[in-house]
């Protein structure tokens, strides 16, 4: 039953992937979007992807910064690598990535799940709050054009929602009661939970959850880590201004048309479907419609960038797989560590 609904899952992520890719392309003439492939300089796809390539390492060092307070002293190699396997992991289910590369801590350098999970959190809410800078910043310098994505995309469900705030008010007020309610019966049971085994496990793994979240506060080197996100997301401005260079319906545009497709691209690879495809096109491509550009360019610019970074993330994460297989402390797992794991899998499936 549990291989059935794994399955099952699978097919209807695949099924979605292709269904928005299907989208994407409707409409589209091959004709034309084959002529500007043909014309890609692999120049500046190299230069892209290793601009990517040391945006990786970057992170993989402010990871490895994250953990030194917990008492973890790892090489930037061995969180690298786990988080490689991560990436691998998003391209086949998507948000897995998360746990798998704690996992593979775990296996590698004996790094609690509880522990590391708790900084990939830390790492997740940073992004957010980059993203949420980068959108503001989108917003000043590219104002009109991005005003008018984001207005084509909410503006019927801005209209629409006189209709429904009585159903979303009911929504709010059924949440708050079940909140109250739980809350009061956590209180008036605390001591029977209090001498519960299983109770003890969870309030320990959230515990080392939560250690693993504010260890950022406890940072030797905060300068550094702040240098580092800057980095990476810097990395991301430059891969896409570049990916502009291969293109020649493409390499005109200018420093904020890349800042506009940082913005939205990094809004659709967060989409819950396998590495952003079809989301990561839809939102690419009518990015540059607001440049003016014919939407058969703005496809081959989303399709150059993205199967360029997705296949160097196989190649690497396979990489990092292999070595991963065969360096490990080889700890024997026991009972609370498959808790920690069990624990994390089903609060992704929950979500």
């Amino acid at each position: 039953m549990k291989t059935l609904v794994t399955v099952s899952k699978y097919i209807l992520l695949i099924s979605l992937s292709v269904l928005l890719m299907w989208y994407a392309l409707k409409g589209i003439d091959f004709t034309l979007v084959w002529k500007q492939l043909q014309h890609i300089n692999y120049f500046w796809i190299g230069v892209s992807l290793l601009l990517a390539f040391a945006g990786y390492c970057s992170r993989a060092y402010r990871w490895k910064m994250q953990l030194e307070p917990l008492g973890y002293h790892l090489s930037a190699s061995e969180t690298y690598h786990a988080m490689m396997v991560g990436y691998l992991a998003n391209l086949v289910l998507p948000r897995a990535g998360e746990v798998i590369r704690c996992s593979i801590l775990r296996k590698t350098c004996n790094v609690t799940v509880k522990a590391s999970f708790g900084t990939v959190i830390t790492e997740r809410l940073l992004d957010m709050l980059m993203l949420l800078l980068l959108i503001g910043a989108a917003f000043l310098i590219e104002f009109d054009r991005i005003h008018a994505f984001f207005w084509n995309m909410f503006a019927d469900k801005v209209a629409g929602y006189g209709t429904k705030s009585d159903w979303l008010y009911r929504l709010g007020g059924s949440l708050v009661l079940v909140s109250v309610i739980g809350s009061a019966l956590l209180y008036f049971f605390r001591e029977k939970l209090k001498r519960n085994a299983l109770y003890l496990k969870i309030k320990n793994f959230i515990t080392g959850v939560a250690e693993g979240i504010f260890s950022i506060l406890k940072l030797k080197n905060k300068a550094a880590f702040i240098a580092h996100t800057l980095f990476v997301w810097f990395t991301y401005f430059l891969t896409g201004y570049v990916g502009f260079l291969a293109l020649p319906g493409t390499a005109d545009l200018s420093l904020g048309a890349a800042l506009s497709v940082l913005v939205v691209g990094s809004l659709g690879m967060s989409a819950p479907v396998q590495g952003g495809i079809g989301v990561f096109h839809i939102m690419v491509r009518s990015t540059l419609l607001l440049y003016s550009l014919p939407k058969e360019t703005g496809m081959a610019y989303a399709l150059v960038t993205h199967t360029s970074q997705t296949l160097f993330v196989v190649i690497l994460g396979g990489i990092s797989f292999v070595y991963s297989m065969f360096h490990g402390t080889a700890v024997k797992q026991n009972p609370e560590m498959e808790l920690e794991v069990n624990s994390v899998i089903y609060d992704k499936h929950a979500k």
